[in-house]
């Protein structure tokens, strides 16, 4: 059987294979974009790695109080 008589063969459509294409190029370009990242990462300070680390706490801080505050504004907003 030929599979252009197959009307399972659709996938293999142009269209398909344009999203593959496109797919591909991307999946290299985030891998590019992964390799550098992580030689940056490999190039951070013990001291600067702990800079990092404090100034994600206090934005975690931050963002939970801010979380904290969006829902009591909330609260008295619907007045529940």
């Amino acid at each position: 059987m030929s599979a252009s008589g197959d009307p399972q063969a659709n996938w293999l459509a142009p269209p398909l294979w344009d999203d593959l294409k496109r797919l591909e190029g991307r999946h290299r370009q985030l891998q590019r974009e992964h390799d550098v990242a992580r030689r940056r990462l490999d190039q951070v300070t013990p001291t600067e790695a702990d800079e990092l680390r404090s100034a994600w706490r206090d934005y975690c801080e931050v963002i939970a109080e801010l979380d904290e505050t969006t829902a009591a504004l909330e609260h008295l907003r619907i007045g529940t």
